[in-house]
């Protein structure tokens, strides 16, 4: 599971004015200078550039985008190619979502619903893909599953019960600060509305506002700290908020639980022999708010110009769904056994947006990757959202022991970007690797399918590994001869090789790209179909 919490940078900021905190950003800048030739885009995004910014380009828009609208009107332009299974090992996925429908991977060696294994693959009526959770939802953390354990003899178990401690008590301070928050703002937002006799007022309003006694001075302040904030409304700052607390209880009552019982195959998940008849073959999410999943298929296969939210990055693809990560870590067994049946039954392409920094079974996860290899399968995976140095952190699914060799060369790793060219590019969340992180691809504020036809933006690596997934699937359908880790090399060789200084990781360090990833760019689809075209012409 990646979760990237930007509600507890509010919580720090509101605090700070709230509670009569103090607090500073050490945040460097990069001098304009430094920022190779192009020049800064100083204006706000329009809506249309917000939701389309990682299909533009940083020479004609100032924006580090992919380039795809370049590609697909200069290279791509009619041409469809091959169709390509890209299968997306994620939360459950809205097969029936009005943009996604027609691009879902259909198991044509399966009749439906007859009860029967009619392929032999192991999997019963598996149509659309596999659901490996099946009934589950809710899970702990992985280092919260081995402190339940009582296993103590486990090398990792001290640094587990040192993390869990550092945990519950962040995210119990979180709870705290969110509910003084919600108090605060919210009684300022009643003292307003009323003086105002409006639910939804403007900044303009409240500065008509001259307060009569110091608890109208104090409400009149604090509404116009949260309109500071760049808030839409007071209402939808508290609807935020509110949403905040429901994940920090969340992660508390959850994923930090080590009473929890959350695996409801019937399986043991330590034994990777076991593994007859469990899960289900509904893909789909358990309920509405079970979106990543859905999200991250919109943005590599979205159906393309049919007039309909938004268009993925990738226009001849099937979709192979699987839901393999709960609300909570992933077990390694699903996820090995998830990988299998994707190189299994034909896909080319996996994308892996989720990841954990504990993995008992992950020498299962490498064997699969290794299978995978042999079925010539890429897999794109998203680097994490701790702001770690992955060299030095531990970080899985992987393809290596630490820094180690790599066990096979069909595995790129994903770091993320905003729209913001510049010092701050990289995202202040995202992991990053000289030796573990490949390529970096837009992840902030990325556009695309939510569950019942709905749409959003999104924000982490999660959201940079499927648009460089849907690169992929590009190159594989317009190029079909060329090899997963041919393909792997023209996404890292053909990137923008971005000299800027950016500050990454949780100090604000002042890195360039390469010093941050293995090929020191940002992935580019204009420039990967180019070299594809030329690599595949000289086979």
């Amino acid at each position: 599971m990646q979760h990237n919490f930007k509600f507890s940078l509010t919580a720090i900021l509101l605090s700070a004015i709230l509670l009569g905190c103090s607090s500073s950003s050490g945040v460097l800048s990069t001098p304009i200078e430094n920022i190779d030739t192009s020049p800064l885009k100083v204006s706000d995004l329009t809506e249309d550039e917000l939701n389309t910014w990682s299909y533009l380009d940083l020479a004609n828009d100032t924006i580090p985008g992919m380039s795809v609208h370049k590609a697909y009107d200069e290279i791509i332009k009619n041409k469809k190619g091959k169709t390509v299974i890209v299968a997306v090992m994620d939360s459950g996925i809205d097969i029936d979502h009005e943009d996604l429908d027609d691009v879902i991977w259909t198991n044509k060696s399966e009749i439906p619903n007859n009860g029967k294994d009619d392929d032999n693959n192991g999997y019963i009526d598996d149509i659309h893909g596999w659901n490996f959770l099946g009934d589950g939802y809710d899970e702990q953390l992985e280092y919260v599953r081995l402190l339940a354990s009582g296993d103590k003899s486990n090398p990792r178990y001290a640094e587990a019960e040192t993390l869990y401690n550092s945990e519950y008590q962040k995210y119990t301070g979180y709870k705290t600060q969110y509910e003084q928050i919600k108090q605060q703002v919210g009684g300022a937002h009643d003292m307003v509305s009323k003086h105002l006799n409006k639910e939804d007022y403007t900044l303009k309003e409240v500065n008509t506002i001259e307060p009569k006694d110091e608890a109208m001075g104090q409400s009149v302040a604090i509404i116009k700290y949260v309109y500071s904030l760049d808030a839409e409304s007071v209402p939808s700052f508290l609807d935020e908020i509110k949403n905040g607390l429901v994940e920090i209880n969340d992660r508390l009552n959850v994923n930090l639980n080590k009473n929890l019982q959350g695996r409801k195959t019937g399986d043991n998940p330590n034994d990777i022999k076991d593994k007859i008849g469990y899960g289900n073959n509904n893909p789909r999410p358990s309920k509405k708010s079970e979106s990543h999943g859905t999200a991250v298929t919109g943005i590599i296969a979205a159906e393309r110009n049919n007039g309909k939210g938004m268009n993925g990055v990738a226009n001849n693809v099937k979709i192979m769904a699987i839901r393999s990560t709960p609300n909570g870590d992933e077990y390694d067994k699903d996820v090995a056994l998830a990988i299998r049946y994707a190189a299994d039954n034909g896909a080319k392409i996996i994308n892996m947006s989720f990841g954990k920094s504990f993995s008992p079974h992950s020498d299962w996860v490498r064997d699969a990757i290794k299978y995978a290899a042999e079925k010539d399968v890429l897999l794109v995976h998203g680097s994490g959202n701790d702001s770690d140095d992955i060299d030095l952190v531990k970080s899985f699914p992987n393809d290596a022991i630490g820094t180690g060799p790599e066990i096979a060369d069909n595995f790129i790793s994903v770091g993320a970007i905003t729209s913001k060219y510049g010092a701050n590019m990289v995202a202040d969340y995202s992991n990053y690797g000289k030796v573990n992180v490949d390529v970096f691809a837009p992840g902030t504020d990325v556009y695309s399918t939510k569950p019942e036809n709905e749409y959003s933006l999104n924000n982490g690596t999660s959201f940079a590994s499927p648009n460089v997934a849907g690169v992929a699937a590009l190159i594989r359908s317009q190029y079909p001869s060329l090899t997963a880790p041919q393909v792997k090399k023209v996404l890292m060789d053909s990137g923008l090789a971005v000299k800027a200084k950016v500050t990454v990781g949780k100090n604000g360090e002042v890195k360039s790209l390469s010093e941050i990833s293995k090929s020191g760019r940002i992935v580019n689809a204009y420039n990967a179909l180019i070299m594809a075209s030329q690599m595949a012409n000289t086979q």
